[in-house]
């Protein structure tokens, strides 16, 4: 996944960004923080549409305002194109009744939500949130993904479209049952922006 930046047909005028990207990144990660230190994810819908829309609207609720919105233009990001938005609230509402007894099962529904890429901007980011509570409520784990180096995560995510073998077999070497760890949350938040080139604020260094 060479190329970062999605690609829409009006840009920035459909995203209606509120903050340039430094600042997304710094205010989303005050959100992240938010989520952990509140308790909100135990709140939140998991394995769900709508669970996901609700983690996307409060990361980036300072950032978009289309923040939670499900996308109602085709995106794509280098070569990969997702779901075409005219059938995109019909297969969401697939995805979200997908099974999620086993490892193996979340990692096809994770494959399939990012096939998805329901929103316009930070899919990855509240997708990796989502996956880890779907990994907590079914096998009281989560992914430790400080271990995760980029290259060999994207490189993964790219080849899941076609066989998700590769991913499954990374994701499940950095499985943790330390579910409740403030420090294995939080360095989590900081890798997975680092997977999206967002690494100028330390999550556990910003100010309240």
């Amino acid at each position: 996944m060479g190329n970062n930046k999605y690609v829409w047909e009006e840009n920035n005028e459909i995203l209606k960004r509120i903050v340039d990207e430094e600042q997304e990144e710094l205010l989303s990660k005050k959100r992240a923080r938010e989520l952990f230190e509140k308790k909100l994810l135990e709140k939140i819908e998991s394995g769900t549409i709508k669970g996901l829309q609700e983690i996307h609207r409060y990361l980036f609720q300072d950032c978009y305002e289309t923040a939670g919105m499900i996308r109602k233009h085709d995106i794509s990001k280098g070569e990969t194109i997702f779901c075409r938005a005219m059938y995109l609230n019909d297969n969401l509402k697939t995805v979200s009744r997908m099974s999620e007894d086993t490892f193996e099962q979340i990692m096809e529904k994770y494959v399939e939500m990012n096939m998805m890429h329901p929103f316009y901007e930070g899919n990855g980011r509240a997708m990796r949130i989502w996956l880890d509570q779907i990994l907590v409520k079914n096998l009281k784990k989560c992914i430790n993904w400080k271990n995760i180096n980029r290259s060999e995560y994207m490189s993964a995510m790219k080849r899941s479209i076609v066989n998700n073998l590769e991913l499954r077999f990374l994701l499940k070497e950095n499985l943790t049952d330390k579910i409740q760890d403030r420090d294995v949350f939080m360095n989590g938040i900081n890798q997975s922006y680092k997977y999206e080139n967002m690494a100028k604020y330390d999550i556990n260094s910003i100010e309240e």
